[in-house]
C-alpha cells in the first residue's frame, strides 16, 4: 500500500527531526513524507538536513506564495499525492500533537471499512483533547465542532471532530479542483463539499513538542467566515451587505427628503454613500480571500467597483426619474425595486471582474517537488 504523509509546516524546524524519526519507525518502507512548507525561517534547511539522514523518503515543497494558508498547503500536498499514485494521503500537523504511531491504525481502519476518509477524533471512544492549551481552547474547540455539525447535519453526521487536522484520505475520491482552501480547517472543506464515506479513529491530542501554537483570534474569525461561505456561499453575505446597503440608502434618501432636498439630489447622495460603504464591507467579508488572488491594488478594486456601481446608479437614477415623473408618485418604492433588479448584475461584475482570480501556472508534478530523499532512491518508494 502506497502512503504519503502530508505535513503542512510554518516555522516548525525544531519538530522536523523527531517527527520524521517517529514516522519512519511507525510506517513501512514504501511510505514517504511530504513537507509542504510556508516557513519564513530556516525550516526548509532543517528538512533538507533531516532528509539526508533518514531512511524514509522525505520530500519538500516550499511555497514562496502561501496561497490559501494551511488549507492551501494541504491541498497542494493532496494533489502531489494523487500525481505520485499513492493510495492514501495522511494529513497531520508538524508539531507532534498528532501521534505518528496512529497513522497505521488510520490506514487499517480505512481499508477495513472501505472508507474514503478516516478522521482521527479527539471526541470519540478513548480520544482526548488534553493537549489543547487550557480550558478556554478546549471549550472553543468543542463549540466550534458543534457549530459545524449544526450547519452540516447530514454531511457531518458521522463526524465528532470536524475541526481536527489529522486524517487520512483515499486519493482520487475528492475533486481537489472544487475546493476553496482558506484558513486552518481543510477537513471541514473536504467533508462539506464532497459526499464521502467517513469513519473515525480515536486519538489523544498530545502536547506540542517544540515551538508555539499558531492559533489566534483572527483564525477563529476566519473559521466563522469559512463556515458561512460553505453553508451559504459567497452570494449570501453579498446579499446581506446589499440588503443593509439598501436600508441605508432608503434611510438616507428619506432623511434628506425630510430636510427639504429634491428627491433627485437626495438619490445621488444616498447612492454615493452606500456605494462606498458596500465596497468596504464586501472587501472585508465577501471577497476577502480573493484580494490577493485578484492581483490588483485596493485602489484599483475600489475604482472598478465605484465606476460600475456609479454607472449602474446613474442608469437606475434616470429610470427612477423617468418612472416617477410619468407614473409612480413614491420614489422610495421605485428605488427599492430597481435596487433588487441591479443586485445580481453587481454580484456578477464583482466576482468576474473586480475580484476575478488570476490564471495560475500549471500545477507542479510530483517530480517537480524537491526530492529530498533519505537512503531510498526515487522510484523505490512504491
Amino acid at each position: 500500500m502506497s502512503v504519503i504523509v502530508v505535513v503542512p509546516t510554518f516555522n516548525e524546524g525544531p519538530n522536523v527531526a523527531e517527527l520524521v524519526r517517529r514516522l519512519a519507525a511507525a510506517l513501512p518502507e514504501h511510505a514517504s513524507v511530504l513537507f509542504v512548507d510556508d516557513s519564513t525561517d530556516d525550516t526548509p534547511h532543517v528538512i533538507e538536513s533531516v532528509a539526508q539522514k533518514s531512511s524514509m523518503v522525505v520530500r519538500l515543497l516550499h511555497r514562496d506564495r502561501p496561497e490559501g494558508g494551511l488549507s492551501g498547503a494541504v491541498v497542494e500536498g493532496l494533489r502531489a499525492a494523487e500525481v505520485a499514485g499513492a493510495r492514501w494521503a495522511v494529513v497531520m500537523d508538524g508539531d507532534l500533537q498528532h501521534p505518528p504511531e496512529l497513522v497505521p491504525a488510520l490506514l487499517a481502519r480505512g481499508d477495513a471499512d472501505a472508507a474514503d476518509v478516516v478522521v482521527a477524533s479527539r471526541y470519540t471512544g478513548s480520544g482526548d483533547a488534553g493537549g489543547l492549551d487550557g480550558w478556554k481552547r478546549r471549550l472553543v474547540s468543542k463549540a466550534s465542532g458543534l457549530l459545524a455539525r449544526s450547519m452540516f447535519p447530514v454531511r457531518l453526521r458521522n463526524v465528532t471532530d470536524p475541526m481536527t487536522g489529522f486524517f487520512a484520505v483515499r486519493t482520487g475520491r475528492v475533486d481537489l479542483g472544487t475546493l476553496q482552501p482558506r484558513g486552518f480547517k481543510i477537513l471541514l472543506e473536504l467533508l462539506a463539499r464532497t459526499r464521502l464515506a467517513v469513519v473515525e479513529e480515536p486519538f489523544v491530542f498530545g502536547e506540542r513538542f517544540a515551538g508555539e501554537s499558531k492559533a489566534s483570534f483572527s483564525n477563529g474569525l476566519r473559521y466563522v467566515q469559512q463556515l458561512w461561505a460553505l453553508r451559504f456561499g459567497r452570494l449570501s453575505p453579498f446579499a446581506l451587505i446589499g440588503a443593509l446597503g439598501a436600508v441605508l440608502n432608503l434611510a438616507i434618501l428619506a432623511g434628506l427628503q425630510a430636510l427639504g432636498w429634491h428627491y433627485l439630489t437626495a438619490v445621488i447622495a444616498s447612492n454615493l454613500l452606500t456605494i462606498a460603504t458596500n465596497f468596504l464591507l464586501q472587501e472585508r467579508f465577501v471577497f476577502g480571500d480573493l484580494r490577493g488572488e485578484a492581483g490588483s491594488s485596493a485602489w484599483r478594486r475600489f475604482t472598478q467597483s465605484f465606476a460600475f456601481n456609479g454607472t449602474e446608479a446613474l442608469v437606475r437614477t434616470l429610470l427612477l426619474w423617468w418612472i416617477v415623473e410619468r407614473a409612480v408618485p413614491h420614489p422610495e418604492l421605485v428605488q427599492a425595486a430597481l435596487i433588487l433588479i441591479a443586485f445580481l448584475l453587481r454580484f456578477v461584475f464583482h466576482a468576474q471582474v473586480v475580484y476575478r482570480p488570476r490564471r495560475t501556472a500549471p500545477q507542479p508534478t510530483f517530480d517537480d517537488v524537491a526530492p529530498l530523499r533519505g537512503l531510498v532512491p526515487d522510484g523505490d518508494d512504491e
